[in-house]
C-alpha cells in the first residue's frame, strides 16, 4: 500500500464546498470519483482540511493510500506522474485539478501534518462592476483605506480567542487561534485597485478569514474604526463582529508541512 500526497487546484463555484456530502456536488467527492473509475476502488481521499462552497484553491493537498492492481490482480507500480493523469483523465470536466502527486512515508497526514496555511483574499475596489473576475473577486465599488485596514489587520496577529470572527455554527473546540501574518498588498487596475489579504496561521476557524477581511472593509470605508475592531475582537462575541465576505474572494494558496 503506498500513501501518496496529492495537491489540488479548484474553481469553488460549482462544490458545496471540498468536504464530502451526500446528494450535492463537492471537491472531495469528485476525487474519489474519479480515483474509483482509474482503479476500481473505493479509496478515501482525506484532505488537509475544508473550504466553504464557492471558496476557490490554488494548492489544497490531499492524500491517499493505494494499492494499484491490473486486471490480472498483480500489483503494479506507479510514479506520480502516471496517478497524476489517471486520475485527471476521469475529471476532465470537473472544476478541480490535481496538480502534483508524490509518494510519501505512511507517517504523512494531509490534515495532522500541516504547520502552516495562507490564505489570501481577493478584492477588486473600483467604480465599475466585474466582467473577468466575477466570481474570482469580491467587488468594492467604495473606495478602501488601505492603511486604516492594515492597521486594523495588526490587532489581529498573535494568539487571540476569535469568537467575534467565527462562525455562528463553527464547530471547533476552542476559539483561540494564532495568526503569525497579516499583510494587505495592493496592486493597480484599470481605475482602481486589487487588494490582496494574505493571512498565515496554523489553523484557522470556521468562516474567520471572511468574517476577519468583512469586517476590515467596514474600517475600509470609514464605517469602524481599527480600534473599533479592537475592541470587536475583545469583545469575543459574533454579534458583535463585522460582516462576512462573500466565499468567492477566498482562495488557499499555500499549506506548509
Amino acid at each position: 500500500m503506498t500513501r501518496w500526497k496529492l495537491t489540488l487546484e479548484y474553481h469553488g463555484a460549482p462544490y458545496c464546498g471540498s468536504q464530502r456530502q451526500p446528494d450535492v456536488p463537492t471537491v472531495q467527492g469528485a476525487v474519489e470519483a474519479a480515483v474509483k473509475e482509474f482503479c476500481q476502488q473505493e479509496v478515501p481521499v482525506t484532505f488537509a482540511g475544508r473550504t466553504d462552497a464557492g471558496v476557490h484553491a490554488r494548492a489544497q493537498v490531499a492524500h491517499l493510500d493505494l494499492e494499484y492492481k491490473t486486471k490480472k490482480g498483480d500489483v503494479r507500480d506507479l510514479t506520480g506522474f502516471e496517478l497524476t493523469k489517471a486520475i485527471n483523465a476521469h475529471m476532465i470536466d470537473e472544476a478541480v485539478s490535481v496538480i502534483d502527486c508524490v509518494e510519501v512515508d505512511s507517517e504523512f497526514h494531509a490534515r495532522f501534518s500541516a504547520h502552516n496555511k495562507l490564505y489570501t483574499y481577493r478584492v477588486i475596489n473600483r467604480p465599475y462592476t466585474l466582467a473577468l473576475d466575477k466570481g474570482f473577486a469580491w467587488w468594492v465599488k467604495k473606495p478602501l483605506d488601505v492603511e486604516a485596514m492594515q492597521k486594523a489587520a495588526n490587532y489581529l496577529i498573535g494568539e487571540h480567542d476569535f469568537s467575534s470572527f467565527r462562525d455562528a455554527e463553527c464547530q471547533a473546540n476552542s476559539p483561540i487561534r494564532s495568526i503569525d501574518r497579516f499583510d494587505i498588498e495592493t496592486k493597480d487596475v484599470m481605475n482602481g485597485q486589487e487588494i490582496l489579504f494574505h493571512v498565515e496561521g496554523q489553523s484557522f476557524l470556521h468562516h474567520q478569514v471572511r468574517n476577519m477581511v468583512g469586517t476590515l472593509s467596514l474600517v475600509g470605508e470609514g464605517k469602524w474604526t481599527p480600534e473599533d475592531l479592537e475592541s470587536a475582537l475583545e469583545a469575543k462575541d459574533r454579534k458583535l463582529g463585522g460582516t462576512n465576505a462573500p466565499a468567492h474572494g477566498l482562495y488557499l494558496v499555500r499549506i506548509d508541512y
